[in-house]
């Protein structure tokens, strides 16, 4: 078998334990409902860099505590024209950009403005810079141990990681119909299927892992969750999202976060004008149906 095929076929293998579209549903009476909803008008703002006083982006935190020592998710809100000085992260991160533009790289570089869907990652002890245009730039950040702090130049070192920088147009999307098995029978039209974009991690199905998930038009359907935690965020788009158990729907627009633990079922319609996004953060199986 040629080489490259051989390679293809292990990748396809091991992602499709790691996504699977349209399969047999969890039982809702079989769980324990852990569902929660954090809407971005929930959102409590706070200074990312309290030092830089008025000038310092907006900082919201979806999940966790990054000022703590865990894993954490928070929405960053920087004003239109803002840009940092230099300077470094104890930690490294991962960025989603959700609204206007983000710049994040060498103080030298020229400027690589990249707009909503992007993805970029920050290693721990490079030097950069950050920069914002738009009236309304949001942006998603997220690290995996904290406290997340802003230190200066001087204090760099090479972790040995390599920044990131994905300009959404450069996002590759897997077409569920050639990746995962789909039954005809829950979905008659496989090309409004939704798709998948790896971003990092292991994709096998007990590993920690990110990934988007891009959902057609008036999408209504299950997101079915195996692993012991799942985080996610509107990127773009707006959903319907029921409460287990409940007759409650909110309104989920960008910005806006919802997880689990254990095992569950996310029940979500897709009410926006274009296709929705969502980043999914999880260690386990994740069923679409």
């Amino acid at each position: 078998m040629n080489k490259n095929k051989f390679l293809f076929l292990t990748f396809l293998s091991l992602f499709c334990s790691a996504v699977i579209f349209n399969t047999a549903q969890i039982r809702a009476q079989d769980l324990e409902t852990t569902n929660k909803v954090l809407l971005k008008s929930e959102v409590e703002w706070e200074d990312l860099n309290p030092a830089r006083g008025d000038k310092s982006p907006k900082a919201g935190t979806l999940w966790g505590n990054r000022k703590g020592e865990g894993a954490t998710g928070f929405l960053l809100n920087p004003v239109d024209g803002f840009k940092s000085p230099p300077h470094i992260h104890n930690v490294s991160y991962r960025g989603i950009v959700i609204s206007g533009l983000i710049h994040n790289d060498d103080p030298n570089a020229e400027s690589m403005w990249m707009p909503k869907g992007s993805f970029w990652t920050q290693p721990k002890g490079e030097v950069h810079i950050t920069a914002a245009e738009g009236s309304n730039t949001l942006a998603y950040i997220e690290i995996e141990k904290g406290p997340y702090l802003v230190l200066p130049t001087e204090k760099a070192f090479d972790n040995g990681e390599r920044p990131v920088n994905i300009d959404e147009m450069n996002i590759v999307w897997l077409d569920a119909s050639n990746v995962v098995w789909i039954d005809q029978s829950l979905n008659d039209n496989i090309e409004d299927s939704p798709n998948v974009s790896f971003l990092w991690g292991n994709p096998n199905e007990d590993e920690l892992r990110g990934m988007l998930i891009k959902f057609p038009l008036e999408f209504e359907g299950d997101i079915n969750s195996f692993g012991s935690t799942l985080n996610a965020v509107i990127i773009q788009g707006q959903l319907q999202y029921k409460m287990p158990n409940k007759d409650e729907i909110k309104t989920l627009e960008s910005g806006s976060y919802f997880s689990s633990e254990g095992k569950s079922i996310h029940q979500i319609t897709s009410i926006s004008e274009e296709e929705t996004i969502i980043y999914i953060r999880t260690n386990g199986k994740v069923e679409v149906n």
